[in-house]
């Protein structure tokens, strides 16, 4: 009995996987393994991602206890006390939180002020009270005790007017921050 040809490529194709020895997989997988790592290193590359994480230094416990002594008048605004929670100290400048105790009654012509944060996370938490706020694309927004809003990096905000007992947390990084205030 005579061999009969396949009638269609994939016939042709099976005939000849069973004549031929197997082949090795090994070589396919490394070969294939090395394309990928290319293709993701490319991949990274053009998104400017760095291909190693950056060391950083070893982070150490933060604990802050409530004291009223602990606000201080020495942050950012003159109208607003600041009690730091020493996070920044304790990751190494990674971030920062400390809570904010604006001081009443709020005067406008002083807090009201368009401005930006060069920062690449900035969160609020209202602990007490309520704060009114304006951010650019959002409006004007009443923010009450259990409210929390995050700012993104430099988008134009400022606060329009507060109650007299308003405290907030706020979380920022980096815990090194540049703010510009702008004219209007």
């Amino acid at each position: 009995m005579a061999k009969q040809k396949p009638t269609s490529r994939a016939a042709a194709r099976t005939a000849a996987q069973k004549k031929s020895p197997p082949r090795k997989t090994v070589a396919n997988k490394t070969s294939t393994a090395r394309k990928t790592i290319k293709a993701k290193d490319r991949k990274t590359k053009a998104r400017g991602v760095p291909t190693a994480k950056r060391a950083r230094a070893k982070q150490r416990i933060a604990i802050s206890h409530y004291r009223d002594e602990d606000f201080k008048a020495d942050g950012l605004r003159n109208y607003a006390k600041y009690r730091d929670l020493g996070i920044g100290e304790a990751t190494h400048g990674l971030a920062q939180a400390h809570v904010i105790r604006l001081v009443g009654p709020c005067n406008p012509a002083e807090v009201s002020k368009l401005h930006f944060h060069d920062v690449d996370f900035q969160m609020v938490y209202v602990l007490k009270g309520w704060v009114k706020t304006y951010m650019e694309g959002q409006g004007e927004t009443l923010m009450k005790q259990g409210s929390s809003w995050t700012q993104p990096p430099r988008i134009k905000h400022m606060i329009l007017d507060y109650s007299d007992d308003v405290e907030l947390l706020e979380v920022i990084l980096p815990a090194e921050l540049k703010t510009v205030e702008l004219t209007t």
